[in-house]
């Protein structure tokens, strides 16, 4: 088994993701024949409801984690919540899952996005290029939390 740190989560709903504030966050690469993965993210309690309302529907989510540093691209997985944890301001939230999509279809959402901004030629370009590190900027699409 490998371990990471994670320095980001987005939970992707209809195209478009939703990023989750981490106070903390850990990885694990079970290196199984099935390719499983394991994923905690320590959050802010408000998250709660939010989760727990993913949970109860108990289909596969598909989230996207960014590893030990921001710069990194984010690595698309799908997976299902199999536990919360409250520890008093925070919750654990772990995930259990697969590796999904490939960095293309990432790649492929963010062009998109940014087209639909209204940007092109250079510009569109240097938007790109700033956008692919997503600790800079959130995609268009990419809604912030409140």
């Amino acid at each position: 088994m490998k371990t990471f740190k994670i320095v980001a989560l987005q939970v992707l709903e209809e195209k478009q993701a939703k990023n989750i504030p981490l106070k903390d966050g850990l990885i694990i690469n079970k290196e199984n024949e099935d390719g499983s993965w394991v994923i905690e993210a320590f959050i802010d309690a408000q998250y709660k409801p939010y989760f727990e309302e993913l949970r109860e529907q108990n289909m596969p989510l598909e989230i996207r984690v960014i590893i030990t540093h921001a710069a990194n691209d984010p690595a698309p997985f799908t997976v299902k919540i199999h536990q919360i944890v409250d520890m008093e301001e925070h919750i654990s939230v772990l995930f259990s899952g697969r590796l999904s999509k490939r960095r293309n279809e990432y790649l492929e959402l963010l062009l998109d996005d940014l087209i639909k901004e209204g940007l092109e030629g250079e510009e569109l370009l240097t938007e790109f290029k700033a956008r692919m590190k997503i600790g800079k900027k959130p995609v268009g699409s990419i809604k912030k939390s409140k």
